[in-house]
């Protein structure tokens, strides 16, 4: 008898214990395909601005990136996701610190608005430079509605555009869409732009914290994920402001 029970509390402890090994395989799994797609957005997003930055005569202007306090870049956004009107894409966006180094990046999401897709193609990639840490303050704290929270403008094209200092003023945000390989600056008015919080917290953990993370730099094992998108922010942003010292300006 004893040894009958004793059958029956080993067969049913396996049976614990294999159910728990099964649950943790699963989360742990579910964990690397979500951090796969976030390693994903990040070359996604590093790809979509070294291309564009690549482009003769169709780059952000130097004087614009030397300004920059914010870029954010957003691949693939689709026209009408999951059965709704307007926009909607994923992407990160990068500030710049005090000591002008970029901290670490978070991941952005955007929806609404009529931006972008006019021209007929089904997806764009946008571009957004932040010319003052206050355009990206409402971000920060939840969301941001282009238009509303901060002037967002159609930004001008070519390294060597003047980007004169009254136009610079006058904008918080310069916006770019690129449909079909056309790159264009585009009026983004009505969008929102918001904290991917389930992303952010698989790259960074738990703890995120947007304003710590945007301050502070990424850790080797954030640059794993995030790396793409730093080192070709870091690369077109050095490259400007190498290009003004040599001019002298």
């Amino acid at each position: 008898m004893n040894s009958k029970r004793f059958s029956i509390i080993t067969a049913t402890t396996v049976f614990a214990l294999g159910c728990l090994v099964t649950l943790v395989s699963t989360q742990t799994g579910a964990a690397a395909v979500k951090l796969s797609d976030d390693t994903e957005r990040a070359s996604n997003a590093g790809a979509v601005l070294g291309e564009i930055m690549s482009a003769p005569d169709q780059d952000i202007p130097d004087a614009l990136l030397r300004r920059a306090q914010g870029i954010a870049v957003i691949p693939h956004v689709v026209k009408g996701a999951f059965g709704i009107g307007g926009q909607y894409g994923k992407g990160l966006i990068a500030q710049r610190n005090a000591d002008g180094s970029w901290g670490a990046p978070f991941f952005i999401e955007i929806g609404g608005g009529s931006f972008g897709l006019q021209i007929g193609a089904e997806a764009t990639d946008l571009i957004m430079v932040f010319t003052n840490h206050e355009g990206i303050q409402p971000l920060l704290k939840g969301n941001l509605k282009l238009g509303a929270d901060a002037s967002a403008t159609a930004g001008p094209v070519g390294r060597t555009a003047e980007a004169g200092t009254d136009v610079l003023l006058k904008s918080a945000i310069y916006s770019y869409s690129r449909s079909k390989g056309l790159f264009v600056g585009v009026a983004l008015d009505g969008a929102v732009l918001s904290i991917d919080d389930s992303a952010n917290e698989n790259v960074y953990g738990k703890s995120f914290n947007v304003a710590k993370t945007s301050a502070s730099k990424p850790s080797a094992a954030e640059m794993n994920v995030v790396g793409p998108f730093v080192l070709a922010l870091q690369k077109y942003v050095s490259r400007a402001e190498s290009a003004a010292n040599r001019s002298g300006k």
